[in-house]
């Protein structure tokens, strides 16, 4: 391995032997609840596989507004695909009932994270809402 400058002025490694940038994997995030019967079948089969991988408990770690504005935009989903509609608190803020736009519903989410389906992976540019758990094999 050799460290070269690029023309951004920051290194590469390099595989010596190729002269080739040497690859990191992408690092895998699972946002979950642990206690979730979905996210531990999901976070299982992810550490199975041998991928680099961060949990995230999105209950002791909230999620910002920009990071699940930005989770939405890579799943490729609106607000309201990823509300949680068997809640409590969805059927106390009658959420079926009102018409709320995506920031909204963004807003309430991260007051109430209740409200987010669960598990979220992310890798790279991707995010999948992985529910069912087989889905997971979209994002591998």
């Amino acid at each position: 391995m050799r460290k070269i400058r690029n023309s951004h002025s920051s290194f590469l490694l390099l595989d010596s032997s190729f002269d080739r940038p040497v690859s990191h994997p992408v690092r895998i995030v699972i946002y979950q609840k642990p206690t979730c019967t979905t996210c531990r079948q999901v976070y299982t089969a992810l550490k199975e596989s041998g991928v680099p991988l961060d949990s995230v408990d999105y209950y002791l770690e909230p999620l910002s507004k920009a990071k699940l504005e930005d989770l939405l935009r890579k799943m490729g989903i609106g607000a309201r695909d990823l509300l949680r509609t068997r809640e409590e608190i969805y059927r106390s803020l009658r959420l079926g009932e009102r018409e709320l736009s995506d920031d909204e519903i963004v807003d309430l989410m991260v007051k109430h994270p209740d409200l987010i389906q669960r598990p979220i992976v992310e890798k790279g540019e991707r995010a999948i809402l992985a529910r069912p758990a087989d889905r997971l094999k979209e994002i591998l």
